[in-house]
């Protein structure tokens, strides 16, 4: 009888052991975690968009100081019926700590302006930008391009992140020496009138711009379409 029991309990041992080394059980190859999504190229998920949280930088400073851009020619733009987008691994964006959605009225959206208090000054800029400029290629008129901030400071964006900054080239069929000129920044004070009237959240802006600025406003839906006043893209005009 206790021979009998001895055999049943290790042919139970091996069962079970057997069991806990299976590719599933121990993660392997064939595991399928529930709750993630499949990823992408250049940390993108399924659909293209950001694959996890957004990046928090160091957020507004006393003093900034010029930052290491990417290696020339390591960056490359991307185009959305004629709309130039960022490399989304030179340039994923990056959010500011000191702005959340519960302090939104003594940030962003607060009367007599936030951004001014915290743009980094030119000089820095001015260096960040020639220095991102041979990162992406770029080798037209500085002065039509525009040293962007991809998550903008009145949505929240880091000010001086190298991860939230790039060189934004003019619209299509704009004139050299034409100044800047881009549908951006129609976009992102619409997208600012919506997270401050409590039609959109903070990080679904900040993400909505990430993923891409040309159908940001769609992205987010009749929420936004109410404070944006359609989901269409503004004019090519001036800001």
């Amino acid at each position: 009888m206790h021979a009998s029991y001895r055999a049943a309990s290790s042919v139970l041992f091996a069962a079970v052991f057997l069991a806990g080394c299976s590719p599933a059980a121990t993660g392997g190859s064939n595991a399928s975690p529930a709750g993630t999504s499949a990823t992408g190229p250049s940390g993108t998920d399924a659909r293209g968009g950001p694959q996890g949280a957004i990046a928090v930088g160091a957020g507004p400073q006393t003093t900034y100081t010029v930052q290491k851009q990417p290696p020339a020619g390591s960056c490359h733009f991307r185009y959305e019926k004629g709309e130039p987008l960022e490399d989304l691994a030179c340039t994923p964006g990056a959010v500011s700590p000191a702005v959340t959605q519960a302090n939104l009225k003594s940030t962003i959206c607060r009367k007599g302006g936030y951004t001014s208090g915290i743009r980094p000054s030119t000089s820095v800029t001015g260096k960040e930008k020639a220095l991102n400029a041979a990162s992406y290629g770029y080798k037209g008129r500085m002065g039509d391009a525009e040293y962007d901030h991809l998550i903008s400071l009145q949505l929240g964006g880091d000010p001086n992140d190298p991860r939230n900054l790039w060189v934004e080239l003019p619209e299509p069929g704009h004139k050299a020496g034409g100044g800047v000129n881009n549908r951006k920044d129609p976009v992102e004070t619409k997208l600012h009138t919506a997270v401050c009237s409590g039609k959109v959240t903070l990080t679904a802006a900040q993400k909505a711009i990430v993923t891409d600025w040309t159908t940001a406003l769609s992205t987010l839906g009749s929420g936004e379409s109410a404070a944006a006043g359609g989901n269409a893209l503004p004019g090519s005009g001036s800001p």
